[in-house]
């Protein structure tokens, strides 16, 4: 019987290793996950001249990312969660901006050329016979 026991008690230690090595690993991948998905979106917003346009987000972005880097490879994963989320904040807000600036700039380059145009038609208007 003493064995028996024994044998339940082995499988229960075992159970719980398992249980507690899966939770360990659980709060690892999380923390990659989010490091490798902000780095997407660093990147991402430098793909759309986030660099140019919005170069104090892109800076705020990259410098958290790096710390993210340095605090998952130092397997603080709740500093490196938070700092992939910061980075990631910032890097969307910089390419929104870097979006509204290309869209600014675009409507500005669209209104210009109405402007030419009114002006060439009552240039057009004024020099018709009547």
């Amino acid at each position: 019987m003493t064995t028996r026991i024994q044998k339940q008690f082995m499988l229960a230690l075992c159970a719980a290793a398992v249980v507690l090595s899966t939770g360990c690993t659980s709060l690892k991948t999380p923390a990659t996950a989010d490091v490798a998905v902000s780095r997407a979106a660093v990147d991402n917003a430098a793909g759309a001249g986030a660099a140019e346009l919005a170069p104090a987000e892109m800076t705020a972005a990259r410098e958290k990312m790096a710390r993210a880097n340095q605090a998952l490879a130092a397997k603080d994963y709740k500093l490196a969660r938070d700092l992939a989320s910061q980075a990631q904040a910032d890097a969307k807000l910089a390419q929104s901006k870097a979006n509204s600036a290309k869209a600014t700039s675009a409507a500005d380059a669209l209104n210009e050329d109405i402007r030419i145009m009114r002006e060439e038609l009552d240039r057009a208007n004024a020099n018709a016979p009547k």
